[in-house]
């Protein structure tokens, strides 16, 4: 278990297949697509297919060939992404895929290893993704760098205190005043995505196959927020327990999560709300609401971050106290991280360089995508301490310098 990552052998007759990785064209996409989906038991609507493959800039996404059948996938997408302290270009990996019946065969790690070497070849620095199972993507030098939380609350949950004056308008979800807002938000919590004209195009996208008996989906506006939500009308022995599902909710502060929260929590013939990714310090949990349980949240992973050029990406963030540490890394994937680097910066600015120094931490790959954005403790990750106090001042510095960073968005 190298890494403390399970290795899975590769299992299956090989024998006679001639396997290929191969840069796809446009043309490939679609195929590509159906790839995905087959191999997460999905079924292919035309209406998302449209929508996906605009994100796709082909000449970032792979595909494995076994005896010229695309059998395996794996992919990019290029946005700007804030991190502690800057907003860096970062590769958001996606469209992984592997089919059932070439599972183990060694694909996905060609097709990582491929990925990791071009981003490395193009000057990207960092790279992140939603894991769709939680043991794999350690072994690619992948970490848990953010948390989310799932919460369910009962219509009219109550607040500590009284809700701040400020407008509602119920407005379309295309509205231009939901980008503003978001943008705000973004340019400053680490994980956030930037988002373009097609990746709002991607975030409102709202099929009816997707919808089960739901209601399109509806928009709420106040000062310096929006929610994105929609509800599914229940009842239950002619009373009504409708549920209202949040698509996301973005507020520049308290007060106005507050007023967003109490829209959804009082909306009229609805019994519950429910939200799937919420940021850990969401002021809805921190003093909104008057008894937090009453929430039922659950965390869970939220983006894995991956250093691609390690003494760029260290580099590139700032540190929420002086640091000055000797860090050495071994990295099979990625060599040209391997070897002993001197972090040195704080909240003004930082440099990492190579050294011949003595190591002070020796640190993994993934322990290192992990503290990235400074929603994960160093110190709560395996890293061997060398030097005494080293790993507490290095923790503390990859810290967090503002709100906890999330992903409001799996991509």
């Amino acid at each position: 278990m190298p890494g403390g990552y399970p290795r899975r052998e590769p299992v299956g007759d090989t024998v006679g297949v001639t396997v290929d990785v191969r840069v796809l064209s446009r043309e490939d996409l679609p195929t590509a697509w159906a790839v995905l989906t087959r191999a997460f038991g999905e079924a292919v609507h035309p209406e998302d297919v449209e929508v996906e493959l605009a994100l796709a800039d082909p000449a970032r996404f792979y595909a494995a060939y076994a005896d010229d059948r695309m059998v395996a996938t794996a992919g990019s997408f290029a946005f700007d992404m804030a991190v502690p302290g800057a907003v860096l270009p970062v590769a958001g990996v996606t469209w992984v895929s592997v089919l059932p019946t070439y599972r183990r065969r060694g694909l996905l790690g060609g097709l990582m290893q491929r990925q990791l070497a071009d981003l490395h070849a193009g000057g990207t620095a960092v790279a992140a993704l939603w894991a769709s199972e939680s043991a794999i993507y350690g072994r690619y030098g992948y970490g848990p760098a953010s948390w989310t939380v799932s919460v369910t609350l009962q219509r009219g949950a109550p607040f500590r205190t009284p809700v701040p004056p400020g407008r509602l308008e119920l407005v379309e979800p295309d509205s231009p005043a939901l980008p503003e807002i978001y943008a705000q938000v973004a340019a400053r919590t680490p994980g956030f995505p930037a988002r373009d004209a097609t990746w709002w195009t991607y975030r409102l996208h709202d099929p009816a196959h997707d919808r089960g008996s739901a209601s399109p989906l509806q928009a709420v506006l106040t000062d310096g927020g929006y929610a994105l939500y929609a509800v599914d009308p229940v009842w239950t022995d002619s009373l009504p327990a409708g549920v209202v599902r949040v698509r996301e909710v973005i507020a520049a502060d308290a007060g106005a999560t507050a007023r967003l929260w109490r829209h959804l929590l009082d909306l009229d013939l609805t019994g519950e709300v429910q939200a799937r990714i919420l940021a850990t310090d969401d002021p809805l949990l921190m003093w909104v609401l008057a008894d937090p349980r009453r929430a039922r949240a659950r965390v869970r992973d939220n983006l894995w971050v991956r250093l691609v050029d390690l003494p760029q990406a260290l580099g590139s963030r700032r540190y929420a106290c002086p640091v000055d540490v000797v860090i050495e890394v071994s990295d099979g994937p990625a060599p040209w991280n391997t070897g002993r680097w001197r972090l040195s910066g704080d909240r003004a600015g930082a440099q990492c360089l190579p050294t011949t120094d003595p190591a002070d931490l020796v640190v993994r790959p993934d322990d290192l995508g992990a503290a990235y954005l400074g929603g994960t403790p160093l110190r709560a990750r395996p890293v061997e301490e060398r030097t005494r106090g080293a790993l507490d001042l290095a923790s503390t510095a990859f810290g967090p310098l503002g709100p906890a960073p999330w992903c409001p968005q799996v991509f």
